[in-house]
């Protein structure tokens, strides 16, 4: 999967005008509150990669932080955003960026935040990784990272991955995969491309970058979320980690 077809994706019209609308009336979810104002001090500097249309940074804002940086490597959805801040009249930087290449310097934010399954959207299993580390590269010891991934050991799709396993035994996957745990599926907006992994292979990689592991936990045990945001998005377990003090 190349990033130029995940990222012609996220430019088109119709998803842009999709994420804009979630920003407009899902806004954020209860799950989110709950562990970011746990997490994070309301004068604290958080990097929010992937933020879409703005949903999570415009919510953040409302709570009272203050000191938020939303990036998201699609130009159109920061375009959006940008458009959307300047009639709430919010006072939030936005900016394009890579998760892979990131232009900051090394220890410079108290966390990070990649909403909404984005860090999983990134094609390539070694471009993931190289998002990780930027990211632990980007804050500072002892911040922490929140993000979000489906999860392949879900009961309800055991079939669905039971079938897979086979076609990838036979090299009968989709042309456009990489790595076993990938999907690349039409939906109404396009073909979506997503990876989904397990929990062991995302604690490995994690732990191989340098990240503590504080909790996962999939968002229904979290919070019941309204019908609005369980339309929206469906389940998604969430990840807290930490950047070790030093």
């Amino acid at each position: 999967m190349e990033r130029e077809t995940v990222l012609a994706y996220f430019d088109s019209d119709v998803v842009v005008d999709h994420y804009a609308l979630a920003a407009a009336r899902v806004g954020l979810w209860e799950s989110e509150e709950k562990i970011f104002t746990r997490l994070f001090q309301q004068a604290d500097s958080i990097l929010e990669l992937g933020c879409g249309a703005g949903r999570i940074a415009f919510g953040l804002h409302e709570l009272g932080y203050r000191n938020i940086l939303a990036t998201d490597y699609s130009r159109q959805m920061v375009k959006q955003a940008r458009h959307m801040a300047e009639v709430l009249e919010y006072a939030i930087p936005m900016q394009v960026a890579d998760a892979t290449r990131l232009p900051f310097e090394d220890n410079l934010f108290d966390g990070a935040i990649f909403g909404f399954n984005g860090l999983m959207q990134i094609p390539k299993a070694e471009n993931r990784e190289k998002a990780l580390r930027e990211i632990f590269r980007v804050i500072r010891p002892g911040a922490w990272f929140v993000f979000t991934s489906h999860d392949r050991e879900n009961p309800k799709h055991r079939k669905f991955w039971e079938q897979e396993k086979l076609r990838w035994r036979r090299s009968k996957q989709k042309e456009a995969l990489d790595d076993f745990g990938d999907r690349y599926e039409p939906t109404d907006m396009g073909e979506l491309y997503i990876h989904v992994p397990t929990i062991r292979e995302m604690e490995k990689v994690l732990k191989g970058v340098g990240f503590r592991i504080e909790a996962n936990a999939m968002r229904s045990a979290v919070a019941n979320e309204s019908p609005r945001v369980r339309e929206f998005s469906d389940d998604c377990r969430f990840w807290v980690v930490q950047k070790p003090e030093v």
